[in-house]
């Protein structure tokens, strides 16, 4: 088992199949490792400098596939979501890449429905299938992870799902990436003035001036 690799990063680019992958050379070897899309914002600002990634070795037959991610608790979450019956590769790491780590372990824990299925591909039934399969294992493991969850008081249960809906829709629209949305809406969700408007283009102002960094 690779734990992680720690070495120059080369090169990040996207293959035909609309895959993430880092090139990162260790030891004069250079090593093709798929990532997030989230991560590979960070990377692409450490070209040619040091450093780690931490990795999931997939063997089948005929191809050996490494999957990077930015921390060991996010690797480790990633094998746990691959653990269930009809989770694949590819969904576990969409649902890291959409949801901040303590969003998705909280949804897990509580079965938060509408939370995981902002993930593209993953329907109402797959979603209670995560929970139900992982909750208590993820409940224990949050612990060692040392992952704070808030469960009682989550974004979801703000704001309305047709309100967040049509706020993510009109900020994809502006060209602005899921990663990007996702922590644009985290952050105005703590803004209280924000939270007692149910209007959505207060909601969507207040994410564009967070973007903008105004």
């Amino acid at each position: 088992m690779i734990s992680y690799l720690k070495g120059t990063i080369i090169q990040v680019n996207k293959n035909i199949s609309n895959r993430i992958f880092a090139v990162i050379e260790v030891n004069n070897i250079g090593y093709e490792v798929q990532v997030t899309k989230r991560f590979s914002y960070k990377l692409k600002t450490a070209i040619k400098e040091e450093n780690q990634i931490f990795t999931y070795l997939q063997i089948q037959e005929d191809k050996q596939i490494l999957y990077g991610f930015e921390s060991s608790v996010e690797r480790d979450l990633f094998r746990l979501l691959v653990s269930v019956s009809g989770i694949g590769m590819q969904l576990a790491i969409a649902l890291i890449d959409t949801l901040d780590i303590s969003d998705l372990v909280g949804a897990i824990i509580t079965g938060n429905i509408p939370v995981l299925t902002k993930t593209p591909g993953v329907g109402k039934k797959t979603a209670e299938r995560i929970s139900l399969e992982l909750k208590t294992k993820i409940a224990q493991w949050k612990d060692i992870a040392n992952i704070s969850v808030e469960v009682t008081n989550n974004k979801t249960s703000i704001a309305s799902p047709e309100l967040l809906e049509d706020l993510e829709m009109t900020l994809s629209a502006l060209g602005y990436e899921q990663g990007e949305i996702q922590d644009a809406i985290a952050a105005i969700s703590q803004d209280q003035q924000v939270l007692k408007n149910p209007n959505v283009e207060e909601w969507i102002r207040s994410a564009i001036a967070w973007l903008s960094g105004e």
